[in-house]
């Protein structure tokens, strides 16, 4: 798949799930193309193994109808490093999306906030034309890079209505079973404690606040240009 226009960076696999699950749902029925990267294979979850996480990654993207792939860098070692730059400009590079989307630098969890500034330091790389003469493919610059919230709850620039996409978002959710549903010998996490009625609730506020049933909130990196009349 190439020229795709949306990619959604995790630092694991279900991050984009939590935060723009509706979203990735609502623009996959749109005809978008829409690629979830995932810049970690999550082998330091305290619950699953890579194999399963991986499993229950595909089984979510079938129910958002998106596309998926997984790069191989260090779960909670995603720090500043050239070498991780480089490996997400390529991913750019080769599929040369139109936005891409990453988690807020501010949440509790450090791979969320250093995946967005590694996200960031790729996407201006990818324009740099000397910069991709080394990885062989030609420079690219995306159109817009947006954030979005996974454990925190912000005051969004924007929201997305996401009422009609709310029960996929849901579905691709419980799809990770071994991130969400306890069993008898994993480990007692914030993740198993009702997250997914926490995620639910915060769509609903966020969509009562615009007037929808659910929507999902998203932080811009530059002033957003509105395409039509105020009045309109």
């Amino acid at each position: 798949m190439d020229n795709v226009d949306i990619i959604a960076f995790g630092a694991h696999a279900d991050d984009a799930e939590i935060g723009m699950g509706g979203t990735l749902a609502k623009y996959a029925k749109q005809g978008k193309k829409i690629v979830i990267c995932d810049l970690t294979k999550a082998e330091m979850s305290s619950n699953g193994t890579v194999d399963l996480r991986a499993e229950e990654s595909e089984k979510a993207a079938r129910i958002l109808g998106v596309s998926r792939m997984a790069l191989d860098l260090p779960d909670r070692g995603l720090y500043m490093k050239e070498e991780y730059i480089k490996k997400i400009t390529a991913v750019i590079g080769k599929y040369k999306p139109q936005i891409i989307f990453a988690p807020y630098f501010e949440d509790r969890h450090p791979d969320h906030g250093n995946c967005a500034k590694l996200v960031e330091e790729a996407a201006f790389s990818a324009g740099v034309r000397r910069y991709m003469e080394e990885t062989g493919l030609p420079a690219h610059k995306i159109n817009a890079m947006y954030l979005y919230m996974i454990n925190g709850f912000h005051k969004p620039h924007f929201v997305v209505d996401v009422t009609n996409e709310m029960d996929a978002k849901l579905e691709s959710l419980r799809a990770y079973q071994s991130q969400f549903q306890k069993s008898g010998d994993g480990v007692d996490t914030p993740l198993v404690n009702g997250y997914i009625e926490t995620v639910e609730a915060r769509e609903r506020l966020f969509g009562k606040e615009a007037g929808v049933k659910f929507a999902e909130g998203f932080i811009a990196k530059k002033p957003l240009l509105l395409s039509a009349d105020l009045f309109n």
